[in-house]
């Protein structure tokens, strides 16, 4: 009898990680909120383009890359994850199925989205350098030192994966 109940907690406990489907659902209309955000930004450069500076375009161009970068990372998340954790995609044969999702495990996924963080990371930390003269030191360094944590930890997961394949 308690085989039977073990069989179906194991059961359950595999069918739980469907909780997990209206997650990846909900960051697509994460996905769709960034590309309105994106659409309205180049809007307004391409109206205003007559009238900003080359500083105002290049931050605007550079918060272009920032929703694009966004975008990248979600993307990321919602296939590698669902991918991962939830059910396997039947796309092998797709033609546009990107290369990196035939290698793509948790700590592959993880090493990726650290990458895409140091990279928003940087756009932001860029964004504040070119606009450096109306920006609050103090604000500033932590903006730094928070970069400088994220791409440790970007390479202390890297590391760590590796050491972990090596082995296998």
């Amino acid at each position: 009898m308690s085989n039977k109940a073990e069989i179906i907690l194991e059961k359950l406990i595999f069918a739980s990680r469907w909780i997990q489907a209206p997650l990846y659902a909900g960051l697509i209309i994460g996905g769709v909120l960034y590309a309105y955000k994106f659409t309205v930004e180049l809007i307004h450069l391409c109206m205003h383009i007559h009238t900003i500076t080359e500083s105002a375009l290049m931050l605007g161009v550079l918060t272009l890359v920032d929703i694009t970068m966004v975008a990248n990372l979600l993307i990321m998340v919602i296939i590698g994850g669902y991918s991962t954790f939830v059910s396997k995609m039947n796309i092998e044969s797709h033609e546009d199925r990107p290369d990196w999702l035939k290698k793509v495990d948790a700590g592959t996924l993880k090493v990726k989205l650290a990458g895409s963080l140091v990279g928003v990371s940087g756009i932001h930390l860029l964004q504040t350098f070119i606009n450096i003269e109306n920006q609050n030191m103090e604000h500033v360094k932590w903006q730094v030192i928070i970069h400088v944590v994220f791409l440790a930890s970007s390479i202390m997961l890297a590391y760590t994966e590796k050491i972990l394949h090596e082995k296998h």
